[in-house]
């Protein structure tokens, strides 16, 4: 088996990666002016100094963590061409276990962020129609529509996908059109460009930095342009940004000047964006709007289940079953992933009801996960040699910057962010549960010299008397190297009903720190007697050790490397390699146990989750007709003696 390519995520500048680029990879940050305005002004009165600081805001805002932060530094943090907020944790894991938990509170913010992604996207679009029909019911379509698209992904997206880069061309070309024809004979609001509006606001006006808040929401897709890195190519998300925030400006900006043309108005009697609009020109806006919000939901979605199968691959997620919806590489779904979120994001409409009522929600949520990524963003640049100095003064900038924004979305904590929240600790202390429980596992885990062990193998393996339980024996170890082994293999082998075969097979999974690794080595211990072979598959490589394990065996049969006779051979069908039965061992909490009070609450709920989560044989792609599953308990920690004296 070869390493997985470094060529899935494309360094090259290509036309077709920048239109790709527009199409899955900008649909957030692009659909902002949908809702960034109505999120500043709020229900406050319109005047000039909010309207031009809020637009100044937005546009240092964007240069420095869109431009600055995300497209031209934590980029260059790519992970064999694959971003995102786990794959820079890969990167850096080993210079200390408390890494994990930026990674972590990151991961589950970015997951509670696709709650609300779809809804206020899909909302803001569908709001439009208020401006034909103030009393037009919103909800139902936007609830169609988001039940049409988590439909729509068990079959993929590669079908439609080519139609997303033209879809979202059209959609930055409208709202620069609009936003250039609203500017003409406004360009006074220019001089918002200067940063001292944004300062203003913050300053003088009263209660600017809660202003902030809305703000914020013109960076929130800025996240998943590094998380879709591996799929278009840093240059092509480069060049195609330099059109997408040339467009974003301008239609920001010709906001700006439409709403100081109501000075001293409300909201109520004028819409920031379909405000732009021509008349005529109302009802195709409104569908290329509403196209465009489902294509920023779209590449979030799938965003999430990337996310996910990273997660249950580093293990800090409980096992969900993932499929292949079509040939495009690193493209997966996750069915209980995806019908959860529909039931949330249906849930987050019902519950807000109106795209102004989700932003605090919306903010909040990404705030912390930017927070996250800039802490492991500096642990990679100074662990990359970058000056200390320049480390620094980064770490300090976007620090400053990410908790200014986090306290103005706190002002909303009661409005929705609560919700937000919520889920985000939900999410935390369920991978927190994970891993902790793994980590147990582990440590009281028993390895045994494997070489101890042959004589007796071999002896089992010819002895006739003993019936013959499969051809192929094979069992998961954690063992890392050939030769150790788990006690609890040998006791399942020798100790319980004693298990004959003609080939013993040890098979370890490895996890690589690389996405799209998958090689293989194996190591024959005992001539036709016992084999291990090491899986070493990228974080991102869901595994099929069914499909992986035949492959190897035939590779050592052609070169030699061991001989497998079957009499039985049909050689119209080729089974020349015999049965096989993988024997997987399944802990489960002992009554032995003498663990402290938080940790004894930890295993429990671990255990819990492990009953919920995908059965081993199924995580790892095994047919259910050749698994046996046998249930061995863990005992944790040291038994106290017990004293008992016989009676006479």
């Amino acid at each position: 088996m070869n390493n997985g390519s470094h060529d899935h995520g494309p360094d090259r500048l290509k036309w077709g990666g920048v239109l790709l680029a527009l199409g899955i990879v900008f649909g957030d940050l692009g659909t902002s002016p949908l809702y960034t305005f109505k999120a500043i002004i709020g229900h406050r009165e319109i005047s000039e100094t909010l309207v031009l600081g809020g637009v100044s805001a937005v546009c240092w805002t964007l240069f420095f963590q869109t431009t600055l932060k995300y497209v031209f530094i934590t980029m260059r943090a790519d992970n064999n061409g694959e971003g995102g907020i786990f794959s820079l944790y890969a990167l850096i894991r080993r210079y200390g276990k408390w890494i994990l938990w930026p990674a972590i509170i990151g991961g589950s913010f970015m997951i509670a962020d696709s709650l609300i992604t779809p809804p206020i996207s899909v909302t803001s679009a569908m709001e439009g129609l208020r401006v034909l029909s103030p009393g037009v019911p919103i909800m139902p379509i936007t609830i169609g529509i988001l039940v049409a698209l988590f439909l729509l992904q068990q079959s993929g997206t590669s079908r439609i996908g080519v139609f997303f880069g033209p879809a979202m061309v059209i959609w930055f070309g409208m709202i620069a059109i609009l936003g250039v024809t609203n500017l003409a004979g406004n360009l006074y609001v220019l001089k918002a460009l200067n940063p001292m509006y944004a300062y203003h606001l913050v300053v003088d006006y009263p209660g600017g930095l809660w202003v902030l808040g809305g703000v914020f929401l013109c960076t929130t897709g800025a996240e998943a342009l590094y998380a879709d890195m591996g799929h278009v190519g840093r240059r092509n998300i480069q060049v195609a940004w330099i059109f997408i925030k040339v467009a974003l400006l301008l239609c920001y900006f010709g906001e700006a000047a439409l709403l100081l043309k109501h000075n001293g108005q409300h909201l109520t009697d004028v819409d920031a964006f379909y405000g732009l609009v021509p008349q005529w020109f109302l009802i195709p806006s409104i569908i290329i709007a509403t196209v465009a919000t489902v294509i920023a939901s779209q590449a979030l979605i799938s965003g999430t289940f990337t996310l996910f199968n990273e997660a249950i691959r580093l293990n800090v997620w409980p096992r969900l079953r993932i499929e292949f919806p079509s040939d495009m590489r690193g493209q997966v779904y996750v069915p209980a992933v995806n019908w959860l979120m529909m039931l949330g994001c249906i849930g987050m409409v019902l519950h807000f009801r109106e795209s102004s009522n989700m932003e605090a929600a919306f903010g909040l949520s990404v705030t912390v996960t930017m927070l996250m990524t800039t802490m492991l963003l500096s642990i990679y640049l100074y662990t990359h040699r970058v000056p200390k100095l320049l480390v620094l003064l980064l770490f300090l900038v976007f620090t400053w910057i990410e908790v200014t924004f986090l306290v103005a979305n706190l002002s909303k904590f009661s409005h929705g962010g609560w919700l937000s929240l919520l889920i985000g600790f939900i999410l935390i202390s369920t991978m927190y549960i994970w891993f902790a429980g793994k980590r147990f596992k582990r440590r009281y885990r028993n390895f045994v010299d494997l070489k101890k062990y042959i004589p007796v193998l071999k002896e089992l393996s010819n002895d006739t008397d003993v019936p013959k339980y499969a051809t192929h024996l094979v069992y998961l170890t954690i063992a890392d190297t050939p030769d150790k082994v788990e006690d609890r293999v040998i006791d399942s082998i020798l100790h319980q009903q004693p298990k004959r075969a003609d080939l013993y097979w040890f098979v370890h999974v490895e996890v690589d720190d690389k996405p799209y690794t998958a090689t293989y080595t194996s190591k024959v211990i005992a001539q036709d007697e016992i084999v291990h072979i090491t899986f070493k598959l990228g974080f991102r490589v869901v595994p099929r050790i069914n499909i992986l394990f035949k492959k190897v065996i035939a590779e050592m049969v052609n070169r030699k490397e061991i001989q497998i006779q079957n009499k039985y051979f049909d050689a119209e069908y080729g089974n020349l390699l015999g049965d096989f039965r993988f024997v997987i061992l399944k802990s489960f909490l002992s009554v032995e146990n003498n663990l402290s009070l938080w940790d004894n609450i930890i295993m429990r709920l671990h255990f819990v989750l492990d009953k919920l989560s995908l059965p081993d044989d199924k995580a790892y792609g095994l047919d259910f007709n050749n698994v046996v599953m046998e249930q061995v308990p863990l005992i944790l920690g040291k038994t106290e003696n017990v004293t008992l004296i016989r009676e006479k």
